[in-house]
């Protein structure tokens, strides 16, 4: 589990492919290393595990899932990476619950640098839709943001020069590719309304009542 705040931006070592998935080698930089194997390391925001790690790099393998799932697919060495170690139950929790799940991959669409703010504008599979809320939480390459003016399969997000300068999105461009990560809490309450939804008759009458008979809603 990580909270969404960066605390280091990586560069990518080495990639070697290898049948269906390959070997991720990551430079951790200053402050950013010592690791344990089986450790869990975010690296632009998806959960890796440590398989064995030196002075100044660690390696991770990537599977086909998460190759198939995620930007990793078309990653290259010397480009800069978002990390964070996993939290401990001491952490302070000042994003918000990220599980390292990459649900897809979004697209950059336009930035624009203004006065005390850069707004990005992100594009994402319309299948996605129904987890993208005013004023959510989202993790876009594992930073913890908030999405404003979703409209479509759009979203727009503002960000401080802070987390500009300290994370990769300094570095990004029009039409990259980001990981995507919708909010859990999100996810879950969605299935679960749906699921529950679903079970009513067609031509049944959904009302506040029926929605507290089945828990829904408390009274």
């Amino acid at each position: 589990m990580f909270s969404g705040i960066i605390s280091n931006i990586g560069t990518v070592h080495q990639i070697v492919r290898k049948n269906e998935g390959a070997i991720l080698t990551v430079h951790g930089g200053e402050g950013f290393r010592m690791f344990e194997p089986g450790e869990s390391i975010a690296v632009n925001g998806v959960c890796l595990t440590v398989r064995d790690s030196s002075e100044d790099t660690f390696t991770l393998d990537l599977s086909t899932e998460t190759l198939s799932r995620t930007c990793f697919q078309n990653i290259r060495e010397k480009i800069p990476v978002n990390l964070e170690r996993s939290l401990r139950p001491s952490d302070k929790i000042s994003g918000h619950f990220v599980t390292g799940h990459v649900d897809c991959v979004g697209h950059i669409t336009s930035i624009e640098h203004k006065s005390g703010e850069i707004l990005f504008h992100f594009e994402y599979p319309l299948e996605y839709t129904p987890y993208v809320i005013e004023k959510g939480s989202i993790a876009i390459d594992g930073i913890s943001l908030t999405a404003f003016g979703c409209v479509d399969n759009g979203f727009s997000v503002s960000i401080v020069p802070f987390t500009f300068s300290h994370t990769n999105l300094a570095f990004k461009e029009m039409k990259d590719a980001v990981n995507i990560e919708y909010d859990m809490i999100g996810k879950y309450i969605y299935k679960a309304c749906k699921t529950i939804l679903s079970s009513y008759d067609g031509n049944e009458k959904i009302s506040l009542e029926k929605l507290q008979q089945k828990g829904i809603l408390k009274k």
